[in-house]
């Protein structure tokens, strides 16, 4: 038999840990290959890759599930002897609409290592193979098995080995440690599996230590990285005894729980930039947070992050639709979040997957929701359609103007201000008015939110200088100047001089502005007075501000 354990990654940069693991399994078997694809190469193309197979063996997510099915399509039509296998947890739950489609032919259900093992060994008398979905002129069959995987079975697996360096380089390595979270939120597949199990630590150990000296950004699996403090500080050790430079470490934590040792562990050892934290905050609607089976000490959690910011690279999620949840709460939440000013903060819509009990009860809030991938809400008992697609405005806003940090300092002086929900609001409707979200040129980025400000605060001249400041320091190489004039040229020649700015070495421009920047920058005090801003630009590296000593 020859067989093909694939899947489309969502981008490039991703590699999909499961067909590797059930590779190095299965691998002395003859025929067994695997491969990876993404979601935006043609499907044609992609069968035309794996019509030689006899069987091929898809891992399926909600970001891949439609287009792996049109492969599984297309792959029938080039040879319709082919078998498709699924697997994954977007085909492990509500699996009788896929199995019953022509173009798949088996299921594993749960964790694939035991049931697709017993499949490569005994194909094609499946039919006692626990876990496995599959047909019989037509007849569905399943029979289900409790057994678990023996993690211990990973001892001496590196998943990666076959994969070439410079690819682990260039791309988002994944690793885990255990599986399963003791946590049991309700739109959450993890919630399914509430007993954590590690993985071997002289495993875990050498895969980590493989990817370090051939990876560059590495990503823990674990639901919940911080549950064991004794584990959690040993391999924050051992990655700090053997990473190489511009190496980043991303981890899911659960803030409020974290152990006193390891904020003091942290903010003793670990050096700034080496480690990013995400961390699920979801809503801070306490109401909210217990109709899905959630706790969370909202305090604790902003504490926590305030006090290891200036080391960890914050990520935050906040969760839009969950049940009594309403427009006051998310703007409340969102707010309160904001406020924390993490490098990205994530707005995402409640998703209603396959098996998490959310979805199974989900007339009791009179939800609506996308019937297909990735499930998204449409409205409910406490969100109307209009509200949430007023919300999605707010989405683009904001991963155009904070996430990818274009209008960073303009956007913290309106959170002392304003109400940062209602600009981000605004703008985004604004900018969905006047221009396409997914078209746009990096001008038009700053000329919809200084249009847009002078609307709504015309008398705000500070804003609508910060606005241009932040035009200024996003660009590598001199920018065209917009929305600020440079001094006159007499005066700059002078700045250039008192100064004494490397102007054959570098490009600068100096802005004439109302307040002090620097001070506004370092401590947050607005101080109303003349001044200049000295940017100075080197054409590789983001520009700097020079002290003036005017």
């Amino acid at each position: 038999m020859k067989l093909l354990l694939a899947t489309l990654n969502s981008k490039y940069i991703h590699l999909n840990l499961a067909i590797r693991l059930l590779y190095e399994l299965n691998k002395h078997h003859d025929g067994i290959e695997w491969k990876e694809f993404t979601i935006k190469e043609k499907p044609e193309d992609v069968a035309q890759r794996c019509k030689a197979f006899d069987v091929v063996a898809f891992s399926c997510y909600i970001w891949n599930i439609t287009q792996t099915l049109c492969v599984a399509r297309e792959l029938k039509k080039l040879n319709p002897d082919i078998k498709i296998v699924l697997g994954g947890p977007e085909v492990s739950y509500d699996y009788q609409n896929i199995i019953s489609l022509p173009e798949v032919d088996f299921i594993i259900v749960g964790e694939g290592e035991i049931p697709f093992t017993e499949f490569v060994n005994a194909y094609p008398n499946v039919s006692e193979i626990g876990n496995l979905v599959h047909k019989v002129n037509g007849e569905i069959k399943f029979i289900p098995s409790p057994t678990i995987f023996d993690l211990e079975n990973y001892a001496s697996i590196n998943p990666y080995k076959n994969d070439a360096s410079e690819d682990l380089y260039n791309k988002v390595c994944y690793i885990e440690t255990s599986r399963g979270c003791p946590y049991k939120c309700e739109f959450c597949l993890a919630s399914l599996d509430n007993k954590v199990r590690y993985l071997p630590i002289e495993n875990i150990k050498s895969n980590l230590l493989y990817l370090m000296q051939h990876g560059r950004v590495i990503k823990f699996l674990d639901r919940t990285f911080n549950i064991k403090k004794d584990f959690t500080i040993d391999i924050f050790k051992f990655i700090l005894e053997h990473r190489k430079p511009a190496q980043v470490f991303q981890f899911e934590i659960t803030a409020d729980i974290i152990h006193p040792d390891i904020v003091k562990f942290i903010q003793e050892e670990v050096p700034a930039g080496v480690f990013r934290f995400e961390i699920g905050i979801q809503t801070v609607n306490q109401l909210a947070n217990l109709q899905v089976n959630r706790k969370q000490d909202f305090e604790k959690t902003s504490s926590i992050i305030k006090l290891l910011e200036h080391k960890i690279e914050m990520h935050l999620d906040l969760i839009v639709g969950l049940p009594l949840d309403r427009w006051s709460d998310i703007k409340f939440s969102f707010e309160e979040v904001f406020k924390l000013y993490a490098p990205e903060l994530q707005l995402g819509f409640l998703k209603f997957l396959k098996g998490t009990p959310v979805r199974q009860k989900y007339v009791e809030h009179g939800f609506v929701f996308d019937e297909n991938p990735p499930y998204q809400i449409i409205e409910s008992n406490y969100l109307s359609k209009e509200e949430l697609e007023k919300i999605t405005f707010l989405e683009e806003a904001l991963e155009i103007y904070w996430n990818k940090k274009r209008a960073i300092h303009s956007l913290k002086y309106i959170t002392e201000r304003h109400s940062i929900f209602d600009f981000m609001l605004g703008l985004g409707n604004y900018f969905n008015t006047h221009k396409d979200f997914h078209k746009h040129t990096l001008n038009d980025v700053y000329d919809m939110i200084i249009e847009y400000t002078k609307q709504t605060f015309p008398n705000d001249n500070i804003l609508h200088q910060l606005i241009a400041v932040d035009y200024y320091l996003q660009a590598k190489i001199k920018p065209q100047v917009r929305y600020i004039d440079e001094i006159e040229w007499e005066n700059k020649l002078v700045s250039i001089s008192t100064n004494k700015l490397d102007h054959h070495n570098f490009r600068y421009i100096i802005l004439p502005l109302t307040f002090d920047f620097t001070a506004y920058q370092q401590s947050g005090n607005m101080i109303e007075e003349n001044s200049e801003l000295i940017i100075q630009y080197n054409g590789t590296e983001k520009p700097i501000i020079i002290p003036s000593r005017k």
